[in-house]
């Protein structure tokens, strides 16, 4: 296996490492540089998440109750509705102990998530406290445990049940002949239909993948291994049944942040962060690979800009968030 530093054309570490976006440099500083979280450096950029940047703009903008834009369009409020924020947040490297991000984390448990079955729901239940359990959908559940779980929610007993539904109910269908039928499949064809929604599969993955191995249960690997082969065998980003075409072009488009949407990176940051190194995985690598320019940069090809509460970096120019990730991808992968 060949070091990872000698398939960039250049080291952009030293780019990543600006004060100009905390939340980049600390990362980059953990995982790149592969410091302490006693380090000088690290404290000083994990203090700078919530003093700089996007994170204090986003959370100026939270009103004192946790939620953003009117509470009841937490999830339909795209994307700077309540859901969106906690996620961006999550992304970022927020704090998960601050006030402000304590009070998003429960409204968002107490209004979203579903009492009947712990799915996370895109609709306010309008009978009884919590989520409609009509609007649970995968890829909403998903990231909402992985956010909880970044902002130090593991332990909590409702992200344990958010954990459980994923391992109960996400499906990993190939193409079947019949699509089941019983809840909650019947009602979100475009989630689960004959074949499994990627988007829904992703974000359920990268949920799991976000909680430490040692406290991984048997049926959350057993789970983590479903999401996994599915992945592999559509070599990322192809057809499974056709591994010649591309399922989705977008997804060769690389963003940040994705919201429910995936890309290349984002699949092959969750496998290699779970130590894959498969064979089927070489063909996606290599196309992250051959889109750094001469300075061993990424580009930001998608964008959500103008739609959330406060734009992040600018499309078509070099990003930190892409750069850091591919960087990351390449590192885990050829060790």
């Amino acid at each position: 296996m060949k070091d990872w530093k000698s398939v960039l054309k250049a080291d952009s570490t030293g780019w990543l490492l600006g004060k100009d976006n905390p939340s980049v440099r600390y990362f980059a500083l953990t995982e790149i540089l592969e410091k302490s979280e006693k380090d000088s450096e690290v404290k000083e950029a994990r203090a700078d998440i919530m003093e700089t940047g996007v994170v204090p703009r986003i959370l100026s903008k939270q009103r004192k109750e946790g939620y953003w834009e009117a509470p009841e369009r937490f999830y339909t409020a795209k994307y700077k509705g309540t859901v969106w924020q906690l996620m961006i947040l999550a992304e970022l490297g927020a704090e998960g102990g601050e006030e402000r991000i304590k009070r998003a984390c429960e409204f968002i448990l107490q209004n979203s998530q579903s009492r009947e079955n712990g799915g996370f729901s895109i609709w306010k239940s309008d009978r009884t406290r919590g989520g409609r359990s009509s609007g649970v959908i995968p890829c909403l559940t998903g990231n909402i445990v992985w956010s909880l779980i970044r902002l130090g929610y593991l332990e909590d007993s409702r992200v344990k049940q958010g954990i459980d539904w994923i391992i109960t109910y996400q499906r990993f269908d190939d193409g079947v002949e019949k699509k089941p039928k019983d809840w909650p499949y019947e009602r979100w064809e475009i989630c689960w239909g004959r074949h499994s929604c990627h988007m829904g599969v992703v974000k359920a993955l990268k949920a799991l993948a976000e909680i430490p191995a040692d406290k991984r249960s048997k049926k959350v690997k057993n789970t983590i291994d479903e999401g996994v082969e599915y992945l592999l065998k559509h070599h990322i980003y192809k057809r499974s049944h056709d591994l010649q075409r591309v399922s989705k072009p977008k997804w060769l488009r690389f963003g940040f942040p994705l919201m429910y949407q995936t890309d290349v990176l984002d699949i092959l940051g969750i496998l290699t962060s779970l130590g894959y190194r498969d064979k089927r995985l070489q063909e996606a690598v290599d196309l992250i690979t051959s889109k750094q320019d001469e300075q061993g940069r990424w580009i930001l090809e998608s964008t959500f800009n103008g739609r959330f509460q406060t734009n992040i970096e600018q499309k078509g120019k070099p990003s930190k968030w892409v750069t850091l990730r591919a960087l990351q991808v390449l590192k885990k992968f050829y060790g």
